[in-house]
């Protein structure tokens, strides 16, 4: 291995002679646009030192966008889950990419990636967002050092600023559910199941749309939830996907008032079945559907929420407000939140705890109210 240096145009310039270790023949690096000679040595000799120790990561000019598409395929595709590998994929596409463009992964610094993780902070993204991307690149970058083609993980030790985001539970109020369930039941039978499914049960609203009849337990009036519906996916074999998280996917005690809906519903449905016959689609055994037996497009249940909401004189709230609703109802019928983290799915007993502590702390002040109320009532001076 020889180094030379030599003056070109007014700066400097170094070139590396080496040999490939694998193929054997001789190659040559070189750089130029150094200010002075002893700049073009140090670089020199840290490559030098790269091709010594560490020839792959010394011979490899592969850029980031490269690295972070080939780490999606190699890495991440077919071995998380499908909802994971797509954050990571927009993530990438969306802000990684679009900041970094074209440069080489072994330029990334510590200080260029604090930049960007600041820039991700002057768009006023929320604190959690920024820790999500700041994951993606985190996860990539930490697999390049294993693969040898960084030298450090440039991602370690950054800081991310922002605030966390507030989160405020919105809610149906368990005086207006009345209400609520009777306009949808005139707005339209099929949404007046499904919301009423999620309000008793507090599944998710992909949960529920993927429900299938080989998933209801009438005997043990239970539900086994294991996958989720992909209202997006390009095809029917893409349809179904795995859950949110891996405790997202659980079995769940029906109450016996949605039995009795669900057995009257499958009566309904069966003689749909027999009218449309081979137009029906039998394939997907689908609970929750269209009358030809396939999926609830997610603009309909989106439209049909929000018309109900307007014509029961409800505030504009989010789908997903009917899980929080059922996690409401169980708080206030005295349950404790381990069983609604169970019942949720959610991946933590302290998810649950932080979702829903003000609402807790709410009814706290009630229970405490009633027992003043009592103890006052009990140690009063009769007559009094």
């Amino acid at each position: 291995m020889g180094i030379s240096y030599r003056k070109h145009n007014g700066t400097w310039e170094y070139r590396i002679k080496y040999r490939d270790p694998i193929t054997k023949k001789y190659k040559e690096k070189s750089k130029r646009g150094f200010k002075t000679k002893p700049e073009a040595r140090f670089e020199a000799q840290e490559v030098e030192h790269q091709l010594l120790n560490n020839f792959e990561l010394a011979s490899q000019n592969t850029t980031l966008r490269e690295f972070l598409n080939n780490w999606l395929e190699e890495y991440k595709n077919g071995v998380v889950r499908k909802n994971t590998y797509d954050l990571h994929k927009r993530n990438i596409e969306k802000q990684i990419i679009p900041y970094f463009k074209e440069i080489e992964l072994k330029s990334i610094t510590p200080t260029m990636y604090q930049k960007f993780l600041t820039h991700l902070f002057k768009k006023e993204y929320s604190k959690r967002t920024i820790e999500i991307i700041h994951g993606t690149m985190r996860n990539a970058l930490e697999k390049a050092f294993h693969l040898n083609m960084l030298e450090r993980n440039p991602t370690i030790g950054a800081v991310i600023k922002g605030k966390e985001k507030e989160r405020k539970v919105k809610f149906i109020d368990s005086t207006e559910i009345p209400i609520f369930m009777k306009t949808a039941y005139q707005y339209g039978y099929i949404y007046w199941l499904f919301f009423g499914f999620m309000i008793d049960t507090g599944m998710r609203k992909g949960e529920v749309a993927a429900l299938q009849w080989s998933d209801i337990d009438f005997k043990n009036k239970t539900v086994s939830v294991n996958k989720t519906l992909d209202f997006q996916a390009d095809s029917d074999d893409e349809l179904f996907g795995d859950p949110k998280t891996f405790k997202s996917k659980r079995t769940i005690s029906l109450s016996k008032n949605i039995i009795s809906k669900l057995k009257d519903h499958l009566k309904w449905q069966n003689q749909n079945k027999q009218n449309l016959n081979d137009i029906y689609r039998h394939d997907l055994n689908l609970v929750f559907c269209r009358e030809d037996g396939y999926i609830m497009p997610k603009s309909s249940l989106f439209n049909a929420f929000r018309r109900i909401l307007k014509q029961a004189g409800i505030p504009s709230l989010p789908i997903h407000s009917l899980r929080h609703t059922h996690a409401v109802l169980l708080l206030e019928a005295e349950n404790d939140m381990k069983f609604i983290q169970e019942r949720l799915g959610h991946g933590s007993y302290q998810i649950t705890a932080d979702v829903y502590s003000h609402i807790s702390k709410r009814l706290d002040e009630k229970s405490m109210a009633r027992y003043e109320a009592y103890f006052d009532q009990i140690t009063s001076p009769k007559g009094d």
